[in-house]
């Protein structure tokens, strides 16, 4: 039997496939991994296929059971899939066809594979967005934890990496707890754009045989049926759509991970990881790396790139289907593991890591980060906020020439080098610029004042137990 045979969609050549053009053209390296979703969509397809009447429903059956066991048979790894059949839909559809002859072949009525690829993808990112978002609670819930045992943890706040002003600990993680509650939000619109069901579509014109759609949606749990067969079979915004929020989140990811390497640092001191999740140096025996944050971040740039090779893949295509689109599913798939891999270390690495308040306290007391205090301070005391900022501009600028701190000036020494009255400083100025005073009357609502830290932390535990059912 010679290549040409055995095509499923041969008839129409005279001329066997070139091998090159064939191995070219073969997807099944990438695709095999829908094996599942297929399988579980062609079943969906054959039962209201049975149920319309356009094939008998013991034809249905026998379709349907062959197909069950093929899926055992895949997940017992007794299939050897073939490349020569191009791709996962045609892979089983052969294996249908040797185990029940002539029914297999009825299988594809009123059917494309390009609407039954499409399919595919969506049901397989349906899944894989419910498990990132699972993955997302684990970290937040790891983030809010350790949040509650830092609300009082004085630490520099930056701005241009330059110290700013005095928070907390858990302020600064409560930061990252919510981006990542946006990055949910964005998979649960990805999601309903994902969930809506193109089976139906045929190659690009629907079909003449009277299928019922809206049952293979409600047999697969799709909540919606695409309107109209050109788009169903040619839209991938949902995986674009997808690789952008898995950007976002890896972008996230990555700004932790570059204050993790910083904080790691001698230079900062304020963390140090586990030993569980560090490597050493093949030359110097004292060093103590922190490879999987930089990992974490260096791998942001791969989901970057998938999110481009889809922007890059669409944008020339006309409708409806083309060849390109065979390329999707490579860019989807590492957009998936990467962020899953990454998110999976993600939480661990951080529920192990020892924090070390002394170093960031220490830290919070250089750098002059309780200037600002020092101005609203002088605009209680009736100063305009300008006159109150150059004031203090002043005083920091002979705390630098003096090698001291504004708390170690006497109130003699502010009034005397700011040209300002006595009446200015008073004796509670001190108390007024303290670190913890400093983060203490910053307790409006979403502030790093620990009453105010301690309140966020309970609504995010109450936004976690809704996500939590979802």
């Amino acid at each position: 039997m010679t290549t040409l045979d055995k095509k499923l969609w041969g008839g129409r050549f005279s001329k066997a496939t070139d091998r090159l053009v064939e191995s070219f053209n073969s997807s099944i390296e990438v695709d095999q991994r829908l094996y599942r979703q297929d399988i579980q969509g062609s079943i969906a397809h054959a039962t209201m296929l049975g149920e319309a009447g356009i094939i008998s429903l013991s034809e249905a059956e026998a379709i349907v059971k062959a197909l069950r066991e093929i899926l055992a048979d895949i997940e017992a790894g007794r299939v050897e899939f073939s490349s020569s059949e191009e791709d996962i839909h045609m892979n089983i559809e052969t294996i249908l066809t040797r185990r029940i002859g002539e029914t297999g072949k009825r299988l594809h009525t009123a059917r494309s594979r390009n609407d039954q690829v499409a399919l595919d993808v969506r049901m397989y990112l349906k899944e894989a967005i419910r498990s990132i978002q699972g993955k997302l609670v684990d970290l937040l819930s790891t983030l809010l934890s350790i949040a509650e045992s830092h609300t009082g943890t004085v630490m520099p706040g930056y701005t241009h990496l330059q110290k700013a002003q005095p928070i907390t600990l858990a302020h600064h993680l409560l930061a990252y707890v919510q981006m990542l509650e946006r990055d949910i939000d964005r998979l649960n619109d990805c999601y309903r754009r994902t969930d809506v069901m193109p089976l139906g579509s045929g190659a690009l014109a629907g079909t003449t045989f009277p299928i019922n759609r809206q049952r293979v949606a409600e047999l697969l749990g799709f909540s919606a049926v695409t309107e109209n067969s050109l788009d169903g079979v040619s839209d991938r915004d949902f995986a674009v759509e997808f690789t952008a929020a898995a950007s976002i989140i890896m972008l996230h990811l990555s700004r932790f991970c570059e204050e993790l390497v910083l904080w790691s640092s001698d230079e900062f001191g304020f963390v140090e990881m586990d030993d569980a999740f560090s490597t050493g140096s093949s030359i110097m025996p004292q060093k103590k790396n922190p490879d999987v944050a930089e990992l974490v971040r260096g791998k942001t740039g791969r989901v970057f790139g998938d999110l481009i090779t889809l922007l890059t893949l669409m944008k020339g295509l006309p409708l409806a289907y083309n060849k390109d689109m065979q390329e999707d599913k490579e860019a989807l798939f590492d957009a998936v593991d990467t962020l899953e891999r990454c998110l999976e270390v993600f939480a661990p690495m951080l529920g192990s890591m020892r924090v070390r308040p002394d170093r960031m306290r220490r830290a919070a007391g250089r750098g002059f980060t309780n200037a600002t205090d020092l101005a609203d301070y002088l605009v209680r005391k009736g100063l305009p906020f300008r006159s109150a900022h150059e004031a203090v501009g002043i005083l920091v600028a002979y705390c630098i020439g003096q090698e001291r701190m504004l708390e170690d000036l006497t109130r003699e020494e502010m009034a005397r080098e700011t040209g300002l009255g006595f009446e200015y400083f008073g004796e509670d100025i001190y108390v007024s610029i303290s670190l913890e005073r400093c983060v203490e009357a910053r307790g409006t609502w979403g502030g790093p004042g620990p009453e105010a830290v301690s309140q966020a932390i309970s609504r995010a535990r109450e936004r976690i137990a809704q996500l939590n059912r979802l």
